[in-house]
């Protein structure tokens, strides 16, 4: 048995590294979405009640398995409240496989709202450069490999390398979030300028990732005199991204109250993808509640519903921190649509 389980991670290794490019050509998605905002979208830059807000998160994939994937995205944004939106900068990064393909991207948005009482509409855009880069030394080719013993260690491959082990683009992106009292929707659009990511003079593009997003807050309380802090949410969603030929569809819901929310989900993955289902628990520190200032503790975790087998994957987790803050020397005036219901309310 223990034979078996080491030949069966070698395999998905070998597997993962000789098909890079078809394999892992999508985007990762998080399983918290809404707790790295403006990976999800842009328009949700700017989109909190502070002043300033950071995101960190970081997911583990498949964590048994060597060479498994690992993601982070780091984000920064300053609510600018005279046009209801903001600036920001994110970073992410990505390692792949046991060739280490690795990609990195950083990006500047910039958003703006329009809106009443009633609504709020959203509009962000995304700008920045793209590094991918992979270590050949790592992959591994059939020569490589004896029918009766397997991949041989040490061993070299006649195959041509590419001359390039890294390549540099420019990557843009846009979105945009309509809230509309109990309901939330929006639609982003990344690498719409389909950048070329190739490492030899052949192109690959790179296909636009498509994401659609909707939320619904049900207040369970129904009592209005209560203040929002201290009613009971339940808080359904849908999210689909559709990058190339690769589509996904995660929907769930959010039980909120107070500092403490706890969701479960399902995701598919397509004909033949690995499903699975989610459950994440997030909490709240509340350092200043009057100022808008706290903490905020992310964690999940993924179970493989089909296909790949927990027991040698150990599924996926993730973990994530976010903070927002006032700046006491800013003088805040009046908020726009005052009294609107906002994004940042279904999360």
């Amino acid at each position: 048995m223990k034979k078996d389980l080491v030949l069966y991670r070698f395999w998905v290794i070998v597997f993962i590294s000789m098909f890079p490019g078809k394999l892992l050509a999508q985007d990762h998605m998080y399983s918290q979405f809404f707790n790295s905002p403006l990976y999800l979208n842009p328009a949700l830059n700017g989109q909190f009640e502070g002043d300033l807000r950071m995101n960190l998160i970081y997911r583990n994939q498949y964590t048994s398995v060597p060479g498994n994937l690992q993601y982070l995205t780091a984000s920064i944004d300053y609510n600018v409240p005279r046009f209801g939106g903001g600036i920001g900068l994110i970073f992410t990064r990505s390692s792949e496989g046991t060739a280490f393909l690795n990609k990195n991207n950083i990006a500047g948005i910039y958003s703006y709202s329009v809106g009443s009482q009633d609504y709020v509409l959203s509009f962000g855009l995304q700008a920045g450069v793209t590094n991918r880069s992979v270590d050949f030394s790592k992959l591994v080719f059939g020569d490589q490999i004896d029918p009766n013993l397997g991949y041989i260690p040490g061993s070299t491959s006649g195959a041509d390398r590419p001359d390039f082990n890294n390549r540099f683009f420019f990557d843009a992106g846009a979105g945009i979030n309509l809230t509309l009292k109990n309901f939330n929707i929006g639609l982003a659009g990344q690498h719409l300028n389909t950048p070329n990511q190739s490492f030899t003079g052949t192109p690959s593009k790179l296909p636009v990732r498509f994401t659609g997003h909707a939320s619904y807050r049900y207040n369970l309380t129904q009592d209005d005199n209560l203040d929002d802090e201290d009613k009971s949410y339940l808080i359904p969603s849908v999210i689909f991204y559709k990058q190339g030929t690769a589509q996904s569809v995660n929907a769930g819901l959010q039980y909120k109250r107070k500092s403490i929310n706890v969701g479960a989900w399902y995701r598919t993955a397509g004909a033949g993808g690995p499903n699975a289902f989610v459950v994440s628990l997030i909490f709240d520190l509340f350092i200043n509640r009057e100022g808008g200032e706290k903490l905020r503790f992310g964690v999940s975790h993924d179970v493989p519903a089909g296909g790949l087998n927990y027991g040698n994957t150990s599924g996926t987790s993730e973990g994530s921190i976010g903070y927002e803050t006032t700046l006491p020397s800013r003088e805040r005036g009046e908020q726009k649509f005052n009294g609107a219901s906002r994004c940042y309310n279904f999360y």
